[in-house]
């Protein structure tokens, strides 16, 4: 079964018929098969391997497991000494503690006191309070 050509776009398809009018030969030589190259395609044959690879890949099970890491009892989350933090933003070391404070005394320190208090938004301070979570 002969494959289906792709369908022509109609500004091609007139030139297309416009040639083949005016040149019939053209026809016959696209259906003639050319004994001459399918001898020579049955000649080719293509053999080909893949070269190996100069760098060896390392086996992903031998690589040595990460150490636990953990901080050092006395740690501050001042380590970065950050001493200008704009309005409307807060440090670590701030978030921590309105989320303690908000969890010792959660009439005291509301979401809308908390946000007055740091400058934040209310909406930020909500989401804050419902999924900032401490370990």
């Amino acid at each position: 079964m002969k494959p289906s050509p792709t369908p022509r776009h109609p500004s091609t398809k007139n030139l297309l018929r416009e040639q083949m009018s005016s040149h019939p030969e053209i026809k016959g030589e696209i259906d003639r098969k050319d004994d001459k190259l399918l001898s020579l395609l049955k000649d080719v044959y293509v053999d080909s391997q893949d070269p190996m690879s100069s760098l060896q890949v390392k086996d992903a099970g031998t690589r040595q497991k990460p150490k636990e890491f953990r901080l050092p009892k006395d740690h501050q989350f001042d380590m970065m000494n950050v001493k200008n933090i704009p309005k409307g933003k807060i440090s670590i070391l701030v978030a921590l503690t309105l989320l303690n404070s908000h969890k010792l005394y959660p009439d005291t320190w509301t979401a809308k006191k908390i946000a007055d208090k740091y400058h934040l938004e209310q909406q930020d301070v909500n989401s804050l309070l419902k999924y900032f979570v401490t370990f």
